[in-house]
């Protein structure tokens, strides 16, 4: 071929002729460089990671979002770390409304990769907030749950915390219900799960990173504070805000002391954390796994659902629906020219 950097190939060949971190227009199996790099502010930006890309996928992807309005102006093909596999960005020119995040996952699925859309995404390079639930989100487990095993009442509470993270039931409400059936256990038991907290994958890995650049981390739990400030000790947290568990005779009495974390309380943090830093709000990403992460995540500048139940995949800007947690950075390393707003 005459030009290095433009490729015509057949649908299963792989996409080697993408140059990383370079954006390309792309028409009928051909890919054309562009000298000019999209606007963060303006558009829509269609993340496509986790998968082995050719360009029958790249075909199949660019009709899906015809098939929804959209055009594609531009494409790349980057990988923001090591650790993860190069994934496409296609952008979306023009004021745009994303396609819900379900449908999304439902095409992505035939596709065996995930799919994500985000508009205004934040900037890796610039000072950012990360604020994360804990259970089930930075931690693979639901630490009430596993308390309640050690009191044998683990399917009653676990029915609860269902229904809460589904939305079903007030989670201050469901707190109380599921914290009163915890009386009598031993502080040395808690104690004991603190030490054994399993970390979700990706997580240490991306809170790394993200302090490399200066990003605050912070936790909102509707958790417990032994945990999350056990989680703060394994990924180098900057702060954490969750409930206060009652002992007596280092005993739990079944109650819980001050203010709950709730859904409220999680976006106010979000907020107040936002002002204290002086950050634009592009800034600010939330990331959670339940009904009462909603708040915090719409008050994010970007929300992502982490394995998050159907609702909360469906309200959220953008999900991460398997895999690794460090796949957080295909959304805020896009190749994109910092200056631009």
């Amino acid at each position: 071929m005459s030009d290095a950097n433009m490729a015509q190939h057949s649908a299963e060949q792989p996409l080697s002729p993408l140059i990383l971190n370079k954006w390309f227009s792309y028409q009928k199996g051909v890919f054309i460089p562009l000298n000019t790099l999209p606007s963060r502010s303006h558009g829509l930006f269609s993340i496509a990671f986790a998968g082995n890309f050719n360009t029958q996928h790249i075909n199949s992807i660019i009709d899906f979002f015809a098939s929804h309005q959209q055009s594609v102006t531009a494409l790349c093909q980057y990988q923001p770390d090591l650790g993860l596999s190069p994934a496409l960005c296609f952008y979306i020119e023009g004021a745009q409304s994303a396609i819900n995040p379900l449908q999304l996952q439902a095409f992505a699925d035939t596709l065996a990769c995930q799919l994500v859309q985000v508009s205004t995404p934040p900037d890796l390079k610039k000072p950012g907030l990360l604020v994360m639930d804990m259970d089930s989100t930075a931690i693979t487990i639901e630490c009430i749950d596993e308390i309640a095993r050690l009191a044998n009442v683990y399917d009653e509470v676990a029915s609860v915390t269902a229904k809460a993270m589904a939305g079903k039931l007030d989670f201050s409400e469901s707190l109380h219900q599921r914290v009163a059936k915890l009386e009598g256990i031993e502080k040395s038991l808690i104690d004991e799960l603190k030490s054994t907290l399993p970390l979700m994958p990706g997580i240490k890995a991306l809170c790394q990173i993200l302090k490399r650049h200066q990003w605050y981390l912070a936790i909102a739990s509707g958790g417990f504070v032994p945990f999350a400030e056990r989680v703060q000790e394994l990924i180098n947290v900057d702060e954490v805000h969750a409930n206060v568990l009652e002992f007596k005779d280092d005993k739990l009495t079944g109650k819980v002391l001050g203010g709950i974390v709730d859904a409220e309380q999680k976006a106010i943090i979000l907020e107040s954390l936002q002002q204290k830093l002086c950050l634009e709000k592009a800034q600010t990403v939330a990331i959670g796994d339940g009904a009462n992460d909603l708040k915090m995540l719409s008050q994010a500048g970007l929300g992502v659902a982490v394995h998050g139940k159907p609702k909360v995949v469906e309200q959220a800007q953008a999900a991460i629906c398997q895999g690794s947690l460090l796949q957080l950075l295909y959304m805020l390393a896009i190749p994109l020219d910092s200056s631009k707003v």
